[in-house]
């Protein structure tokens, strides 16, 4: 289906929009929780996989060993995840999220945001959430595949 170049443009700047806005939001609600943003973002990460190894988290995030060892440290000092060694390898290091601290400390900072979240919400019908919901999950599918290519060349 053929868009407009005009309708394009307005796509790609609404886009641009929303995805500096995403990133200034989580920026703060990190600075209110005493984290970095990408601490945030990657502890999100930990918390939707459960459980990764170091080099799981390497791969995904496509940070060094050595900074995943500081991402770790920093979070573990924080109480946000605990190294877990498995037995019979200690080389070998488990990253487990303390979930319920996380919540504890994130959930209130997401308050806000959750409640006008639902308001906008409701403001679309169930077809145009069915549109939203397909955009955001292809377009994760497409940065994912980027990610991938752009982290091949470390």
């Amino acid at each position: 289906m053929a868009h407009s170049t005009e309708q394009a443009e307005q796509f790609r700047a609404a886009s641009r929009r929303y995805s500096d806005a995403s990133v200034l939001m989580h920026e703060a609600i990190a600075r209110k929780a005493g984290l970095s943003g990408t601490d945030h973002k990657h502890l999100g990460l930990i918390m939707q996989h459960g459980e990764l190894t170091a080099g799981d988290l390497a791969r995904l995030t496509g940070l060094t060993t050595g900074a995943v060892t500081g991402l770790i440290d920093r979070l573990e000092q924080k109480k946000l995840v605990k190294r877990q060694y498995v037995e019979n390898d200690r080389r070998k290091v488990i990253i487990v999220p303390e979930t319920k601290n996380a919540l504890k400390l994130l959930s209130p900072l997401f308050t806000s945001l959750s409640a006008k979240t639902a308001e906008l919400m409701e403001t679309f019908s169930a077809k145009e959430l069915a549109a939203i919901h397909r955009y955001f999950t292809e377009a994760a599918k497409v940065m994912a595949e980027v990610t991938g290519e752009l982290n091949e060349d470390q």
